[in-house]
């Protein structure tokens, strides 16, 4: 309840608002399963540039605004770099202003970089390296 009140949009491993279901599903990526129905209808990639919340995309340049030239993603390589996002964020007094610093800056150059080299090949070797990371744990 009220979710938006207790924190702001990045959620850190820490965060009150993450139930233990929570977790677990987060862990395991699970939390990502019902983006396959904006998959199915065609709002998004299996593999792409993550979908920003649009007052992070009001802030990008001309040339980060690149990046909303391909549909965004369930995986890209940002998401596989930071799959430990939330243990990035832990402990933070500001998990956003964490994210902005800490996070934002490489997600934007490895999301351009997709957008240079969008290619099968590539979108194959995100998605296997997505698999090998999230069996890992």
């Amino acid at each position: 309840m009220n979710a938006e009140l207790i924190g702001g949009p990045s959620t850190a491993e820490d965060d009150p608002r993450i139930t233990k279901v929570g977790k677990i599903l987060r862990k395991y990526k699970l939390d990502e399963l019902p983006q396959l129905i904006n998959v199915l209808k065609g709002e998004m990639s299996l593999v792409g540039p993550r979908p920003e919340i649009p007052s992070e995309v009001e802030t990008y340049s001309e040339e980060e605004r690149r990046i909303l030239t391909v549909k965004p993603g369930i995986t890209d390589w940002a998401s596989i770099a930071f799959r430990n996002e939330g243990e990035i964020l832990a402990g933070s007094d500001d998990p956003h202003k964490a994210y902005r610093e800490k996070i934002k800056p490489e997600k934007i150059r490895l999301a351009l970089k997709y957008v240079d080299e969008i290619s099968f090949k590539t979108d194959v070797k995100i998605i296997l390296q997505t698999v090998k990371a999230v069996l890992a744990g």
